[in-house]
């Protein structure tokens, strides 16, 4: 079935235009009116005034801990150990088994976790808490007996927080795992997402092609591969961008994924100054240069893109060392904190810088505290844009939802409440953003792939304030329908 759109607009000024999606792709644009486009079976949707963007993307998500995080207890609003445990204590009555809690953001706290704290709010609870930025996980001692771990502390960091967290991911099991999966992705198709890049720290791969067996995938899915599964990953012959079969062409290879250093409110992020905290020093570095190069040499020479998670600056620029001397396509995720000199070197050749402009906004106060003498340089949207680099926006879902509109209004007002713009010189200008939102696209051309979001007001028109308000109207993902009020 195809369908034709009659009557709709691009952002900005311009005239009606109709077009006709067929097979997949974006088969006609014409001026509205000017064409018979329809076929017979085709199906109509007339849209008068109605604004159509090029397919919304959020371009990295960890997206099972997305899905779980919604049926998690919220504890991202608690500004101490003992006020998130008691968060975990008011949700956990007439609750069985595992109690887990999301959220907790440690880097605004004067207390470290420990398992103490939620022995003493939860007396023989299993209970286990995710941070905000997954980069830590807070067991109480009948948790770590659960799991079968001993820790002084009960907090887990970095690698050993990972495999936690893929540990208590799995306990759910596959069949609802999936269910809640889908449940997220079609809310997120009604948010007008398109299509998403998938960094969940297992076989992703697997996941969606097991989701896909299911029925038609309400989004467009790239899953990255870690390093635990790179091996099964190149004996099956699959490169980035190769499609799944059996999955309609909405799966495909991503993106190999690897971590330079840990993340700001862990105060793992690799820096160049010192934390604050003496006790955190520079941060984390996952490894050497040379470590890195070769990685990225192997990767690459097996077909898969490189996808390096780096936030400091100090981990920032060793990452750009590396593609210097393994030239070739890839991607820097999250770019979090760069310095002057290392702007300009984001701009080459197949390089995307994928960053989150949710973060910029919601840890303006961690890096005040964290960041103090650097933060002019931190979520340097607007500079990395204007020095010619490649920008996609992502929400790293769970750390912020998968709400592209917020994001967009995140990178065009630097501010979330009613405070002032935090650092306004890096707010990026809407067309920018727009692309950035759409994952490199800047126009709805005949010929693109029919993934396509429909919204009722102009966004390069509208109040900022309203943009988090965009309302909906339709969703089309390889020309079919994923969402509609139409």
């Amino acid at each position: 079935m195809a369908v034709v759109l009659r009557a709709v607009r691009f952002p900005g000024p311009g005239p009606e235009v109709d077009l006709r999606l067929a097979g997949g792709i974006v088969e006609a644009v014409v001026p509205a009116g000017s064409a018979d486009l329809r076929r017979r079976g085709d199906e109509e949707i007339g849209a008068p005034g109605a604004r159509v963007l090029p397919g919304l993307v959020d371009s990295h998500v960890h997206w099972t801990q997305w899905a779980q995080a919604r049926n998690r207890v919220d504890v991202g609003g608690a500004r101490s150990p003992e006020r998130a445990a008691a968060l975990l204590a008011g949700a956990a009555a007439g609750r069985t088994g595992l109690v887990t809690g999301q959220g907790f953001r440690a880097g605004l706290w004067s207390r470290r976790p420990h398992k103490d704290v939620l022995e003493r709010a939860l007396p023989g609870v299993a209970v286990a808490l995710v941070s905000d930025d997954l980069h830590a996980a807070w067991l109480s001692p009948a948790a770590l007996a659960v799991l079968g771990r001993d820790h002084p502390t009960g907090l887990f960091v970095e690698e050993q927080a990972r495999i936690v967290v893929a540990e208590l991911t799995a306990a759910v099991g596959d069949d609802e795992s999936d269910r809640a999966a889908l449940d997220a992705a079609s809310a997120a198709a009604a948010s007008g997402l398109t299509g998403i890049g998938d960094f969940e720290f297992a076989d992703a791969l697997a996941a969606w092609s097991r989701r896909a067996a299911g029925g038609r995938l309400p989004l467009r899915v790239r899953a990255a591969v870690w390093e635990p599964w790179l091996d099964r990953t190149v004996a099956a012959g699959l490169r980035t961008g190769d499609v799944v079969e059996g999955t309609a062409g909405l799966l495909e290879v991503g993106p190999f994924k690897v971590l330079a250093d840990g993340s700001l409110n862990t105060r793992t992020a690799a820096c160049h100054h010192p934390y604050p905290d003496a006790a955190d020093g520079h941060g984390v570095v996952t490894m050497s240069t040379e470590e890195l190069v070769a990685l990225l040499v192997r990767v690459r020479g097996h077909g898969l893109e490189p996808a390096v998670h780096a936030i400091g600056d100090r981990a920032n620029a060793m990452v750009l060392d590396a593609f210097d001397r393994s030239p070739g396509p890839g991607r820097i995720e999250h770019a979090q904190l760069v310095r002057v000199q290392d702007v300009a070197r984001f701009v080459r050749p197949g390089l995307v810088a994928s960053v989150q402009p949710q973060h910029a906004t919601a840890d303006r106060d961690v890096a005040e505290r964290h960041w103090p003498t650097v933060t002019a340089r931190a979520f340097p949207f607007a500079d990395l844009a204007a020095a010619g680099a490649r920008l996609e926006f992502g929400s790293d879902a769970p750390v912020s939802p998968p709400d592209p509109w917020a994001a967009l209004a995140d990178a065009i007002t630097r501010t979330d409440d009613d405070r002032p713009p935090w650092h306004p010189e890096q707010a990026l200008d809407r067309r920018t953003a727009l692309r950035a939102a759409s994952a490199g696209r800047a126009a709805v051309r005949a010929g693109d792939p029919a993934d396509l979001t429909v919204v009722g007001t102009d966004p390069l028109a509208v109040d900022p304030s309203e943009l988090r308000e965009t309302p909906v109207l339709l969703t089309l993902c390889g020309g079919e329908p994923t969402h509609r009020t139409l």
